[in-house]
Formats: C-alpha cells, structure tokens, sequence
C-alpha cells in the first residue's frame, strides 16, 4: 500500500497509508477539515556499486557454463562458428544471392 500526501483547506500538509481503492474523504489529522491529495515528489533513487546490469546478478553455474562455452574450440555451432551467413552477402549465387530488383551479378563485373 502507497503513502499518499493531503493538504487540508486551512493549509496543514500530511501523510496517510492506505490502498489505492480506499476512496473515502479524508480529513486532516490536526484540525479535522476535509483534505485533498497533492502529487508527491515520489521517492530518489540512489545507484552504488555494482548491480546496474542484468549480468551482474548471474548465478555461479550460468557463469561457469559461460567460461566453458567460451573456450570451446572456435567454428562450433555454439559460437556462432565462422562461416558468413547468407544474409551477409556471403551466400550462393542463384536465385537466393540475387540483387534486389531480379537483376544477377556476374563474376567478372
């Protein structure tokens, strides 16, 4: 549950904890006139050390899954191998290499 702010018509300015369906009339706890909710300034956040990245907060396993997967031999499916993809320009040149508009490069262009 949220910590509101009210200001009362005579001008006292207080706090109440309560749920956000809670919508009785409030009034003031110092001289009991009716009072309305001001926006609140909300709440600072103050960023120290480390934590600010998702991969900060790893677990142990997953890091030294990571380190294995890393020093595995270089060309392997599971780091991405070496070999260009067909969607760098790397790829055959049939139809799938064609350029865009129908027209085919030649070799010797």
């Amino acid at each position: 549950m949220p910590t509101y702010v009210y200001r009362c018509t005579k001008g006292h300015t207080f706090e109440l904890f309560h749920a956000i369906s809670d919508e009785t009339p409030k009034k003031c706890t110092k001289c009991r006139s009716g009072a309305k909710r001001v926006p609140a300034g909300g709440s600072g956040v103050l960023f120290k050390g480390s934590g600010f990245y998702q991969t900060d907060y790893r677990s142990s396993s997953y890091k030294e899954g990571a380190k294995k997967e890393k020093g595995s031999s270089p060309g392997t499916a599971a780091t991405g191998g070496t070999a260009p993809s067909p969607s760098a320009g790397g790829g055959s040149t049939g139809s799938a290499g064609a350029a865009p508009g129908g027209a085919s490069k030649k070799s010797g262009e």
